[in-house]
């Protein structure tokens, strides 16, 4: 029955079925509470309750008249003790109870298992020796708990092991991964008792005392294949010849080495290296591009300068996915393979043109040279990649000319930034064929061009940054088509020439930044998921502004909003359909020639923590309505020509009094709690009476029209409601502020 939908909660009368043998029900969206009493079924052999994450349940007094052979429980919302009892299932071999919510320590004796996991739930206290009696184990994960205190030595008795992970735990004492009684890793040399090991992985321990490791320890494991080592110092000197030449993966990342291991060159089957987050210098050894297997390598954070003078892309290399990124490259940029799909040297001292041979890699899905450089203007013969490019990051380098019309076919371009360079011109009709563009950031250069409105056609758009060049006109089409991307989340047009006034429905079908997102346990990155040779994927990283500084996002998580009109030359009333926008964290306004009133349907924007509203022509009051803003821990609006008092909102109060300044006509003890005390300025003359009403009504109008992302229905019940019950004044003082209104929210 695995991945039948079910969709249901398991019947206590299943514990009737004595002569079940068998009961799978991986997949099943089983909910509500297991009945233990199941698991004691007497002639049950196995059972598979795995990938039901809403199904809860504990363990029972396991009897020895059960006949279980195996049990999983993996991906579920099992919690409680592991018994002592489960030592009294003397048929059992295969135990998997995996990210669930087990707790408690390992039970001293275990039976005769030959597959134990217990990674990722929440164990405790030490791995008893007792593991050691389990000759027939071959896999053991432990990952993903909190372990703690050494490794029992007796885990050499497990003669059989080919599998051990202990990742992600507490072990801070000694630590024996000698498996035997000797302490750090000084013993280690006896894990040739393990001659069937085909995987070594270790990393994220918390080591007191952790002496160099010398890798010729593995030289006796020949069905080794993995071996990774992760925040331990190991020496790679002196290796001898017979290191495990069917190595397949080889990862020694944050191992404090300094020179390129020469070993390496003897594995005639490795396929992935990573010697990342190291202490290497000097140039890389030719011999590496010319090994015939390997197809992914990560030298990113060292210390490496160049390459060696006579290094070519080898014609048979298999590689397809090289890291160099945050070392001390310099000179021209250099490409190993024409294979490859993923290539990153960001974070150099690359210099010269990008070279024409980059065109050449019809594979490459993609290419981060960011932060070097490079200069020139972008070859026109990048147009043979658009079919296979998903990410083209370019940002900081001294790039010039105006971008190429090579996009038209780049249907999988997701993430297009050359930010920080020279351009010059207007962008690029052709963006318009990149229809799975996801972000577009062409910031800080100088670009001279119209608001394109043309790429409201790419429906996936999440983030559009324009800030710092020469963009003129308005933000909103003249045509009277609607402006708006629906998946928008950041937009930064700020630093231009923009002007004109924004029309009063402006925000209206933002619809990405007005409906909220899903409410995942685990924050969400804009990404792309698939790198070749990572499994972390490839994020997208933004310079932003967010709360008066300017601030690096080098990943930008998917509930991110963020509007910055700032620094250009729009006039007019700011538009009351802002409020619609209710997942907005950050607005900025500043730096422009806004009229009229703060609007105080701002107040529906619950999740706001920046609002830069400065330096504009801005009068009357601050809404007090804003005082309600919990989240809201970043203010200015200062230079503008606001009266009376300031919220009694906790967050008003802790702003810095240069927020405020500027606005003689502000005044009150609220303001005196944040500046001092100040001389009372006589207010300028506020708008009349019936122009404040005009815009209130408006603002009215506008969270009506919030009802509406709500089906039709409701809308118009809703509405109805409030018409003929006469109750416009109570929704007024509920989700604006009411012409009538003038008490102060505390």
């Amino acid at each position: 029955m695995s991945y039948v939908k079910i969709s249901s909660e398991i019947p206590e009368e299943f514990s009737n079925l004595r002569s079940l043998r068998s009961l799978n029900l991986n997949g099943c969206n089983l909910f509500g509470e297991f009945p233990s009493s199941i698991l004691l079924i007497p002639n049950l052999q196995s059972i598979d309750l795995g990938n039901n994450p809403n199904l809860r349940g504990n363990l029972p007094v396991f009897h020895e008249n059960n006949s279980l052979l195996k049990l999983t429980i993996l991906y579920t919302s099992f919690s409680g003790a592991i018994p002592d009892s489960i030592s009294s299932l003397k048929n059992l071999t295969s135990l998997t109870l995996s990210v669930s919510y087990f707790s408690g320590k390992i039970p001293s004796s275990l039976g005769n298992l030959s597959h134990l996991s217990l990674s990722s739930n929440n164990l405790i206290g030490e791995i008893p020796s007792s593991i050691g009696n389990l000759n027939q184990l071959t896999n053991f994960y432990v990952g993903g708990n909190k372990l703690s205190g050494n490794l029992p030595a007796t885990l050499s008795n497990l003669t059989k092991l080919n599998t051990i992970s202990l990742s992600s735990n507490q072990f801070t004492a000694r630590i024996y991964l000698s498996y035997n009684q000797l302490n750090d890793l000084v013993g280690i040399e006896n894990i040739f008792m393990l001659p069937n090991l085909e995987t070594f992985y270790v990393y994220h321990y918390n080591y007191t005392k952790v002496r160099p490791l010398d890798l010729n320890v593995f030289s006796s494991l020949k069905q080794l294949g993995t071996l990774y080592i992760s925040r331990i110092p190991i020496s790679t000197t002196n290796i001898t010849s017979d290191f495990p030449s069917n190595l397949e993966y080889l990862s020694l990342r944050s191992c404090n080495i300094t020179d390129f291991p020469e070993f390496i060159r003897k594995g005639r089957n490795l396929q992935i290296l990573d010697l990342s987050n190291n202490k290497i210098k000097g140039q890389v050894p030719d011999w590496l591009w010319r090994m015939p297997t390997l197809n992914s390598v990560d030298l990113s954070n060292n210390s490496l300068s160049g390459f060696h003078v006579s290094v070519k892309a080898s014609p048979e290399s298999q590689l397809t996915s090289v890291d160099l990124s945050s070392n001390a490259f310099q000179g021209p940029l250099f490409l190993p393979s024409k294979s490859l799909r993923y290539f990153s040297g960001s974070n150099n001292n690359f210099t010269g043109k990008i070279p024409r041979s980059i065109c050449g890699l019809s594979s490459l899905e993609i290419l981060d040279l960011s932060n070097n450089n490079l200069n020139g203007s972008l070859p026109w013969c990048l147009e043979t990649l658009m079919s296979s490019l998903s990410d083209l990051d370019l940002r900081n380098n001294s790039l010039s000319g105006s971008l190429p019309e090579i996009f038209m076919n780049a249907t999988k371009l997701r993430s297009l930034d050359v930010s920080h360079n020279r351009m010059e011109g207007k962008l690029p009709g052709s963006l318009t064929g990149c229809s799975s563009l996801e972000v577009l950031n062409v910031g800080s250069n100088r670009i001279n061009d119209m608001f394109p409105f043309e790429l409201i056609s790419l429906q996936k758009l999440q983030v559009l940054v324009l800030h710092s060049n020469k963009f003129h006109g308005t933000l909103h089409n003249v045509d009277g088509v609607w402006f708006g991307f629906p998946q928008l989340q950041i937009i930064d047009v700020s630093h231009n020439d923009f002007v004109g006034i924004l029309p009063s429905d402006y925000f209206m079908n933002w619809t990405a930044m007005s409906s909220k997102k899903d409410n995942n346990i685990e924050p969400e990155y804009i990404q792309n998921p698939s790198v070749y040779g990572s499994s972390l994927g490839y994020y997208t990283s933004l310079v932003l502004m967010s709360k008066g500084v300017s601030m690096e996002m080098e990943r930008v998580l998917t509930i991110y909003t963020a509007i910055d009109f700032s620094g250009n030359q729009l006039h007019g009333k700011i538009p009351d359909s802002i409020c619609l926008l209710k997942e907005l964290r950050i607005l900025n306004m500043s730096r422009n020639a806004f009229t009229g009133y703060i609007p105080s349907s701002l107040a529906n924007l619950k999740n706001l923590e920046s609002l830069d509203i400065s330096q504009n022509n801005i009068s009357g009051e601050i809404p007090p309505e804003l005082g309600t803003l919990s989240s809201l821990a970043w203010i200015n609006v200062s230079h503008n020509q606001l009266v009376g008092s300031i919220p009694q909102g906790t967050q008003f109060q802790r702003q810095k009094c240069s927020s405020y300044e500027g606005n003689p006509g502000l005044n009150g003890p609220s303001l005196e709690n944040v500046c001092g005390h100040i001389k009372e300025s006589t207010p300028t003359q506020s708008e009349p009476l019936e122009t404040k009403e005009e815009e209130e009504e408006e603002s009215f109008s506008w969270i009506a029209a919030g009802l509406g992302f709500a089906p039709g229905v409701v809308f118009g019940l809703a509405m109805g409601y409030i018409v003929v019950s006469h109750k416009h004044q109570w929704f007024m003082k509920t989700f604006g502020r009411s012409k009538q209104q003038n008490t102060r929210t505390r």
